[in-house]
C-alpha cells in the first residue's frame, strides 16, 4: 500500500462498518479496531437507555480513537471503524494525521439500514436511535463512497480498486513547474496521476518518460490520453492545471469538462489574470465544478522543495485540496505551511500578481545597487562581498541569488558581464500597474520597475542615444557603502508599503476580507520575495494595514531617509540611472506632503473644462466653479 495509512470506515450504525472493516483489514493484512469497543461505560449506558449521544459525550471517545490511530501509525497501517457522522468528528479523528488518513463511507437508505439494525442481536443501540444518526449525518466530501447494497466481497473489491488503482491528485501539464510539483507530491507520499498532451513528433510520451527518470514517481500514473487521465482519479477529482496563462487555460477547461463530475475541483496554478479567474470561477460554478485560482511562487526549486501557495475560491472546495497544497508548501519559521486560504474568486491570483510586482521592484533595486557599487569602482567579486555584508540587516532570497550571480565565472571572467542588458517580463508587472491605475492606488515603484525593463529592451536606441548625449562623469560618486545599504533598506520599505496598500485597497473594493498578516506570513518561505523584512511585517500587519504608521518602521524610514536622498542626488549629478531609488524618495515626499500642488491641477481643470473644485475654507464639500 505504500505509505502507512489509517483507514477509517464510517457510516451510521447498521451500515456494516464492522463487517467491512474486518474484511478489509484481513485483506490488507493490517490490524482492525472497532470504535464501539472504545466507548466509555457512560456512553454505552446512555445509548442502551435510548438516549442519543451529544457532542460532549463523543469528544473523549473521538480523542481516544485519534490517539489510537496515531499510535498505530508508528508501527503499521490499520483499519478503524467509527460512525464519524459529522465533519468536526472526522476532523478530531484525523487532526494530526490528515495526510495519512483515508475515509471509506458506507452509504445506504434509511429503511435499508433500519431493517438491518432490527435484525441484529445483542447490540446496545436500539433502532429507534437510527433516525437521530441520520439527522446529524454530514456526508463526507472526501471519501471513497460505497453502496451497502453490494455483497461484502464486492464492497472490498471496489474499495481496493479505488485504493490501489486510482490517484488522489492529478497534475495537468508537465513543464518545469508541473514536473517539480509532481515530484514534490510524490515525495510526500501522495498517489498522483500526471498528464501531458500528445503531439506527434513534438511531445510524445512526455509523462511516461518523466516518470521513468525519477524513482519517487514509481507509483505515479502517467498519461497522454485525457479521458484515461481523468478516469484514473478518485472522486471528487482534484486536478491542478500547470499550463500557460490566457486562452490555453480556457481550452484546457473545455477539453476537461465532458470528463468531469459534479464537485470535482480544478486548480489553476499558473499566473492567470485575476479577472479571468473570477470569470472562470463563475462559469465552472454553473457547471457544478469548483475552480481554485492559485498563485504559486518559488520557481523550479521552490515547486520541488516547497513553494509559497496562494489558493482562492470557495472555502469548501479548498478544504478538499487543503492537505495536498499545505503538505507540499514551504514551511515558515514556526513550521506552519506557507499556504493559506486567501479568499474567494480571483483573490489568490491577485495577490500573486502583486507579489510579482513587489518582486519586480526588489530586483530593480538590487540591480541599481550593483550599478552604483560598480560606479564606486568595485568589480563583481567585490560587489558580491558588499552584498554579502548586507545580509545581517537586509537578508532576502533575491539578495542571496544576486550574490551568487556576481560570483559566477565563465572562462575566468564574470558571467554577469557577458549577459545582454535587455530584461524580459511575462506580463504580471504590467497587470499590477494596470490594476493600480484601475483602483486608483499609487504603486509608483512597481510602474517604475516595469518601465525600466521596457527601457532596457530598446538596446539599439540606447546605444545610439548614448553617443548623441553627453554624460557628466567629471566627479566621483560621493556615497559610502553604508549609505547605499541604508538607501536600499529605505526603498524596500516604501516598496512593501505600496504593494500591501494595493492588496488592501483591492480587498476593500471587492469585499475579499484579505488578511495582510497571513499573506505576509506565507511569503516568508518558499517564494521569491521572502526576506527578513517580510518576517517583520507579519507582526506589523497584526496591528495595522498601513506599515508607515508603525513606530518602528517610522523610525527606520526617518533614520535612512537622508542616505536615500544623498544617493539619489549623487546618481542625478553623475548621470546614473536609478529610477526605483528616485521614485522611492519622491513617493515619500508626496505621501507626506500636507498641502500638495494638486490645488493648481484642480484650478487648471476648472479653467479649461469647468470640472469644479472644493475649497479649504468650506467643509460642506460643495463644488465651486470660477469664470477665470
Amino acid at each position: 500500500m505504500g505509505k502507512k495509512t489509517v483507514f477509517f470506515v464510517m457510516g451510521v450504525s447498521g451500515s456494516g462498518k464492522s463487517t467491512i472493516g474486518k474484511l478489509l483489514a484481513q485483506d490488507l493484512n493490517i490490524p482492525f479496531f472497532d470504535g464501539d469497543d472504545f466507548h466509555p461505560e457512560s456512553n454505552i449506558k446512555k445509548m442502551s437507555s435510548g438516549q442519543p449521544l451529544n457532542d460532549d459525550d463523543r469528544q473523549g471517545w473521538l480523542l481516544v480513537l485519534s490517539n489510537l490511530a496515531t499510535k498505530e501509525l508508528a508501527k503499521n497501517s490499520c483499519v478503524i471503524v467509527c460512525s464519524a457522522l459529522k465533519q468536526k468528528y472526522r476532523d478530531t479523528l484525523s487532526n494530526s494525521i490528515k495526510n495519512e488518513t483515508k475515509w471509506i463511507y458506507l452509504s445506504g437508505a434509511f429503511q435499508q439500514i433500519y431493517d438491518r439494525v432490527n435484525s441484529r442481536k445483542n447490540h446496545f443501540m436500539p433502532s429507534d436511535l437510527l433516525k437521530s444518526q441520520f439527522d446529524i449525518l454530514e456526508e463526507p466530501k472526501e471519501a471513497i463512497t460505497i453502496n451497502i447494497g453490494l455483497e461484502p466481497e464486492e464492497i472490498i473489491k471496489n474499495i481496493k480498486k479505488e485504493l490501489m488503482h486510482t490517484s488522489e491528485f492529478g497534475l495537468f501539464g508537465l513543464g518545469v513547474m508541473g514536473k517539480s510539483l509532481c515530484r514534490n507530491l510524490a515525495n510526500n507520499g501522495f498517489k498522483i496521476s500526471m498528464f501531458n498532451r500528445h503531439v506527434d513528433k513534438v511531445e510524445v510520451d512526455v509523462a511516461k518518460n518523466f516518470k521513468a527518470q525519477f524513482s519517487e514517481l514509481s507509483t505515479a500514473a502517467a498519461f497522454d490520453d485525457l479521458a484515461d487521465f481523468v478516469n484514473s482519479l478518485q472522486q471528487p477529482r482534484r486536478i491542478m492545471l500547470m499550463v500557460n496563462a490566457g486562452k490555453t487555460i480556457d481550452y484546457v477547461i473545455e477539453d476537461l469538462l465532458p470528463h468531469l463530475s459534479e464537485n470535482d475541483v480544478l486548480i489553476d496554478g499558473g499566473n492567470s489574470n485575476y479577472k479571468k479567474t473570477k470569470e472562470r470561477f463563475e462559469y465552472l460554478k454553473s457547471k457544478g465544478i469548483h475552480f481554485i485560482g492559485t498563485g504559486v511562487s518559488g520557481g523550479e526549486e521552490g515547486a520541488l522543495k516547497g513553494p509559497s501557495i496562494m489558493p482562492s475560491g470557495e472555502f469548501s472546495a479548498y478544504q478538499n485540496i487543503q492537505k495536498y497544497l499545505e503538505t507540499i508548501a514551504a514551511k515558515d519559521q514556526n513550521n506552519l505551511p506557507c499556504c493559506t486560504y486567501v479568499g474567494t474568486e480571483g483573490s489568490g491570483h491577485f495577490i500573486k500578481m502583486v507579489h510579482n510586482g513587489i518582486e519586480y521592484v526588489e530586483m530593480q533595486l538590487l540591480a541599481e545597487v550593483c550599478t552604483i557599487l560598480e560606479e564606486l569602482g568595485q568589480n563583481p567579486d567585490e560587489i558580491a562581498d558588499t552584498l554579502a555584508s548586507f545580509k545581517s540587516t537586509a537578508d532576502s532570497y533575491l539578495l542571496e541569488i544576486t550574490i551568487s550571480i556576481f560570483r559566477k565565472k565563465e572562462n575566468n571572467d564574470w558571467l554577469v558581464k557577458k549577459i545582454l542588458d535587455k530584461a524580459g517580463n511575462k506580463g504580471t508587472g504590467n497587470w499590477t500597474t494596470i490594476a493600480s491605475a484601475e483602483l486608483g492606488v499609487p504603486s509608483t515603484l512597481i510602474a517604475s520597475a516595469l518601465f525600466s525593463r521596457y527601457i532596457s529592451f530598446y538596446k539599439d536606441e540606447r546605444v545610439q542615444l548614448h553617443k548623441l548625449f553627453k554624460q557628466d562623469k567629471s566627479s566621483e560618486v560621493n556615497v559610502s557603502i553604508n549609505e547605499v545599504l541604508e538607501a536600499y533598506q529605505f526603498a524596500r520599505i516604501i516598496n512593501h508599503y505600496q504593494g500591501f496598500k494595493l492588496i488592501n485597497e483591492a480587498s476593500n473594493k471587492f469585499s475579499w476580507n484579505l488578511n495582510l498578516s497571513e499573506i505576509a506570513r506565507i511569503w516568508t518561505g518558499g517564494c521569491i520575495i521572502k526576506s527578513s523584512l517580510m518576517q517583520d511585517l507579519v507582526l506589523v500587519f497584526k496591528e495595522t494595514t498601513n506599515i508607515l504608521t508603525n513606530q518602528k518602521l517610522i523610525d527606520i524610514v526617518n533614520q535612512y531617509r537622508p542616505a536615500a536622498k544623498k544617493l539619489v542626488a549623487q546618481c542625478v549629478l553623475n548621470d546614473i540611472a536609478a529610477p526605483a531609488f528616485g521614485e522611492a524618495i519622491q513617493f515619500l515626499n508626496g505621501i507626506t506632503t500636507q498641502y500638495a500642488s494638486a490645488n493648481i491641477i484642480q484650478a487648471q481643470r476648472d479653467y479649461f473644462g469647468a470640472h469644479t473644485y472644493q475649497r479649504l475654507d468650506d467643509d460642506s464639500l460643495k463644488s465651486y466653479h470660477t469664470k477665470w
